[in-house]
């Protein structure tokens, strides 16, 4: 048993890959004096991790059910496949721990609804691992629309253009799949390495419809507030582009339409040229501002450049800081908060597999494993897309199709 006193018990499920990140995180918080490490789960053997202090002699598992049996822990981390996720959390949650779940969450807005049922019939907290809303430099920037500095916000957009190599499609069985073993897995453009942007794009929205309603950015205890239904996705429609044999995006371009009528636009790729870190451009009737959020790097109105705003909580700190006082301490990302972003998981996936790419309109560079494939021009129409809250087929892009076109469910926002 331990006190109240002791810091509390944390074990990681999915300790290779990205969870060597969180394990980086967890060394500086264990010794800081916040946690103690109690165990690590992987169904691949755990490599030692040279920056990670204080993880010789913790216990190690290939099984979850095992770990939690047998160590008990209070907090658990999860980094593993999203298509894994829900089972997973919820053991936690029976348990009887605190859970930081990697973003996506789940899958569709069925399993979304079954993990809050889980969450509310354990009381623990449920913490979704998008790491970028905990910057300041999103917070600078919910603060100058609240204050009016842009004005009566009219759009928002995403911009990013990556590479990925041949390397990162044979990373994993389900990589760039749509489904492994006739389950449904998650992979893609919009929802995997550029979930982030679709996420801050959603947080922005929540700001403008809290003020357009007066309702206090923090009424609801949520650093960035939240608009209610009229911030939620109500219709996308989507565009999907793939340079190789994969089954989901590596390109896209996505308009989703809010409950209050205000359009949200991304256009990204990760087969790009020159590289976009990835930027949110909101857009008033005074002004226009873009936060680089891999960066934090922030521009206002009237800002002669760009600057950056150093500063952001770590989410698994935070959820300690909740666990210790959660009347004073909410959490920056509660499982309710990322229902809008099910909403668009749910209906990409459900989309029409990506158009094929091919002959000169892709360019191919490298050797395999290195090898990337790069779409002409595609920064240029990526960016006046953002810009002009237009989709690649309006912009009389020639290797652009026809958009997939649906209006969300019901139980979209409603969490």
């Amino acid at each position: 048993m331990t006190s109240r006193s002791d810091p509390p018990r944390v074990a990681l499920i999915g300790a290779s890959g990205h969870g060597r990140w969180h394990r980086q995180v967890i060394a500086r918080l264990r010794t800081a004096g916040r946690l103690e490490l109690v165990g690590l789960v992987d169904v691949r053997p755990v490599e030692p991790l040279p920056d990670a202090d204080g993880e010789p002699g913790v216990a190690v598992f290939t099984d979850h059910r095992e770990m939690l049996r047998s160590v008990r822990p209070e907090v658990v981390v999860v980094c593993t496949p999203p298509h894994t996720h829900l089972p997973i959390a919820l053991d936690v949650l029976a348990s009887g721990a605190d859970l930081l779940l990697e973003k996506p969450p789940v899958l569709s807005l069925a399993e979304h609804r079954r993990l809050t049922e889980a969450q509310a019939a354990s009381g623990r907290a449920v913490q979704v691992g998008f790491q970028a809303l905990g910057s300041t430099a999103l917070t600078t920037l919910l603060d100058a629309i609240a204050q009016g500095r842009l004005g009566t916000v009219t759009g928002i957009a995403t911009v990013a253009s990556w590479q990925r190599t041949d390397a990162y499609y044979a990373r994993s069985p389900w990589a760039g799949r749509r489904f492994l073993d006739g389950r449904p897995v998650l992979d893609g453009a919009l929802v995997n390495p550029l979930a982030h942007a679709l996420m801050q794009c959603l947080a922005v929205a929540s700001a403008v419809s809290s003020v357009a309603s007066a309702v206090p950015l923090a009424a609801s205890g949520v650093p960035g507030g939240r608009g209610g239904a009229a911030a939620e996705p109500v219709a996308i429609e989507l565009e999907r582009y793939r340079t190789r044999p994969i089954e989901v995006d590596d390109t896209a371009s996505l308009r989703i339409s809010l409950g209050c009528g205000l359009p949200v636009v991304a256009a990204v790729t990760l087969a790009g040229e020159e590289y976009i870190p990835g930027e949110v451009i909101v857009r008033g009737t005074a002004g226009r501002a873009v936060l680089e959020y891999p960066t934090d790097r922030l521009l206002l109105p009237d800002d002669p450049e760009p600057r950056e705003i150093p500063g952001r909580v770590g989410l698994l700190e935070n959820l300690l800081d909740h666990r210790a006082d959660p009347d004073r301490v909410p959490l920056l990302v509660p499982l309710e908060r990322t229902t809008g972003f099910t909403a668009l998981v749910e209906a990409i996936h459900a989309a029409p597999e990506p158009t094929l790419l091919s002959g000169a309109t892709v360019v191919g560079g490298g050797e395999p494993p290195e090898r990337v494939w790069s779409i002409r021009g595609v920064n240029q129409v990526l960016r006046r897309a953002a810009e002009e809250g237009a989709l690649l087929h309006e912009l009389g892009v020639p290797w652009a199709v026809k958009p997939y076109r649906v209006a969300l469910g019901e139980e979209t926002g409603n969490g």
